[in-house]
């Protein structure tokens, strides 16, 4: 009987420093393998894979796409590419973005939970936003463990606190309990994954990103059309519901929580605005300039058109300037 020999981790903001920690503290006999997804941006040259095996008693590698699954060995998302798991190998693959990151957390969670079922335990580490939370939803409905560090506990509560408020996770500790939490879990037997089915709806989104042929046009069968589109790429969000837990994908692949949604909304408003200010600074400035001619010509009446629009003009402006000095709500940094 299998043990529960499947670790997935994800974590994002103060990743490096609770990763370190935590390589250092497993036990060098550990019989499981460690998958980790830490958000990076897409141009890093991370040494994350050097740190770790620098600092640890296993050895870490950023993942190949195919490769076995071996125990004892730390596996790393490449940036800019999703790691997923199959039965007994590795899949890397740059497929549309999850939760605005390529790596996300929710892919490898959620392919852990298709392929080993109860033999999986996901760990949400610290983090902003809520990347982490629907996969270890998935992966606690097939039977596996959910853990979370103590948001209290993490340099960013915000990953870990989504997860402790949505999933009814097994365990919530502090990072220095969650080593030793790992070792006792990879020795204790697994439940027969016949008792825990993958649902239809777990299959489909995994075979979406690891790009299946047929399961885009599946995406209707995970929700109902939205009002809203996706901010990649413009086409309809499909809502989806997992229990009380509100989630978004397009038929691309891009999927979206409501909080990494709202953000990349936050985004594009701010973007819009500062478009706007733009174009009344511009034109201000150019009502100016026709006010100065307009005098030289004794054009009084065009004049005071002209100074009165360049007014209201910087009026407006004053007002969309102080929108974004003070930010957009609900606007989150990663």
């Amino acid at each position: 009987m299998h043990g529960r020999d499947i670790i997935v981790i994800g974590t994002s903001a103060g990743g490096v420093e609770a990763l370190v920690e935590l390589a250092r503290s497993l036990p060098p006999d550990l019989a499981a393998a460690v998958f980790i997804v830490i958000h990076l941006p897409a141009t890093s040259s991370s040494v994350l894979p050097q740190i770790l095996s620098r600092n640890g008693p296993l050895p870490a590698r950023y993942a190949l796409d195919g490769e076995a699954i071996e125990r004892g060995r730390i596996y790393i998302a490449p940036p800019d590419h999703h790691m997923l798991i199959e039965r007994a190998q590795v899949r890397i693959l740059r497929s549309p973005k999850e939760n605005r990151m390529r790596p996300a957390v929710d892919p490898l969670f959620r392919s852990a939970a298709r392929a080993y079922g109860p033999r999986v335990v996901g760990v949400v580490l610290t983090g902003t936003l809520d990347d982490g939370t629907a996969g270890l939803l998935a992966i606690k409905r097939r039977g596996g463990i959910a853990a979370a560090q103590d948001p209290q506990d993490a340099l960013h509560p915000g990953m870990p606190q989504s997860a402790v408020e949505n999933v009814p996770v097994d365990y919530c500790l502090p990072l220095s309990g969650i080593p030793p939490l790992l070792a006792q879990l990879a020795r204790t037997p697994a439940p027969d994954e016949e008792d825990y089915p993958a649902p239809e709806e777990l299959r489909i989104e995994t075979a979406i990103t690891l790009a299946e042929s047929g399961y885009m046009e599946s995406v209707d069968k995970l929700g109902e059309p939205s009002i809203y589109t996706c901010p990649e790429c413009n086409g309809v969000l499909w809502e989806m519901r997992d229990g009380e837990l509100l989630r978004f994908r397009c038929h691309v692949g891009h999927a979206f929580s409501v909080e990494s949604l709202m953000a990349d909304q936050s985004e594009a408003l701010e973007g819009a605005l500062w478009v706007s200010l733009r174009a009344l600074e511009e034109k201000a400035a150019l009502c100016h300039r026709l006010v100065q001619q307009s005098r030289r010509r004794d054009q009084t009446l065009a004049a005071s058109r002209f100074e009165k629009t360049a007014r209201d003009l910087e009026r407006h402006g004053e007002i969309i300037r102080g929108v974004l000095q003070e930010g957009i709500s609900s606007k989150v940094e990663e």
